[in-house]
């Protein structure tokens, strides 16, 4: 959810950055070269988020396994 959150909150700043600097641009043409580098970063920003999601979902097994794991050999040893 909170990375969701973020994905959420980067295009809103983008957007709300675009909009409020559109005046600034002195042409046309920065405006659009503006435009697409933006909406780069908006995807590949978006990508790495959706990736890092799933690569969790596969890992949080095997993370939180090996915790638990160690945590039951050590109650082990001290008992």
């Amino acid at each position: 959810m909170v990375a969701w959150a973020f994905v959420i909150g980067l295009w809103f700043a983008i957007i709300f950055v675009a909009i409020a600097t559109w005046n600034l641009a002195p042409t046309g043409g920065a405006r659009t070269l503006l435009l697409i580098a933006g909406a780069i970063v908006l995807v590949f920003n978006t990508a790495a988020i959706l990736a890092m999601l799933r690569h969790y979902r596969e890992d949080r097994d095997f993370m939180y396994g090996l915790d638990i794991k160690f945590l039951d050999e050590s109650k082990g040893r001290r008992d």
